[in-house]
């Protein structure tokens, strides 16, 4: 028994699994970007500059109809859009908060993390609104307004969802999340989030919002969703689990 004891302490522990190479470069860069540039004082916490940006969603789009004097159907739409999103993410912060979130940062930190990605949603309002953009959808408008709202409306169902069933679950039991909304899915809040932000270009139909997205889903999303992966192969059933779900899709065969 004393020399199995002692087997047990000398053996080396378990490497945690580490992600590609390249996925760990960019977390680094973007880690480091948005949370500990330049150094200093860590004034605010990453979440505070997320519900600053999505709090003033609603005021800065209400602010663009009044200055362009655009008062258009499609402007209202637009605004109950993105602004009602702002407003049902604060209410998902204030009832179950990311703990990803709640880091202090620099303040160059939270000038590029506004900077960087979230002010770019502004924009997208901005150039619908100012007439930039818009008004030469594929489908008659009526059409594809109801398919806009409708990408919206179900993506952050599935995002508020998923978040909800991570944080609860992870609060009672660590380790794998199976069932639910991610007994199908892996990633399903990041499915939630990529139609929320599709239905926004979809609705603004400028080539300007495909290129922030492309940026923000292969810069950020697919890094994040890499690294999480790799964290979470070092689960016992990881393998299965991953074998018959999908990334961000229920796998059809």
């Amino acid at each position: 028994m004393l020399l199995l004891a002692a087997l047990q302490m000398n053996r080396p522990a378990p490497s945690r699994p580490e992600p590609p190479a390249w996925a760990a470069r960019m977390r680094r860069l973007t880690d480091y970007l948005t949370a500990d540039c330049l150094g200093g004082p860590r004034p605010w916490k990453f979440a505070w500059v997320i519900n600053f940006q999505k709090a003033g969603t609603f005021v800065f789009l209400g602010l663009l109809m009044w200055w362009y004097e655009n008062t258009s159907t499609v402007a209202w739409i637009y605004l109950a859009m993105h602004g009602s999103y702002g407003i049902a993410w604060l209410v998902k912060d204030a009832s179950f908060p990311d703990p990803a979130w709640q880091q202090r940062i620099t303040i160059a930190g939270g000038i590029n993390a506004f900077a960087g990605v979230l002010g770019w949603y502004w924009v997208f309002g901005w150039l619908l609104i100012s007439g930039h953009a818009g008004g030469d959808w594929p489908l008659p408008d009526g059409a594809w307004f109801a398919l806009c709202v409708s990408l919206c409306l179900i993506g952050t169902v599935i995002m508020i969802a998923a978040d909800a069933q991570k944080y609860y679950t992870l609060k009672l039991r660590p380790g794998l999340i199976t069932d639910g909304l991610f007994r199908h899915v892996r990633h399903p809040n990041y499915t939630g989030e990529m139609m929320i932000y599709g239905s926004f270009a979809l609705m603004v139909w400028h080539w300007l919002p495909v290129l922030v997205l492309a940026w923000v889903w292969l810069g950020v999303f697919a890094v994040n969703i890499v690294c999480k992966e790799a964290s979470l192969s070092r689960h016992p059933g990881w393998q299965d689990y991953r074998a018959r779900t999908g990334l961000l899709l229920p796998k059809l065969f």
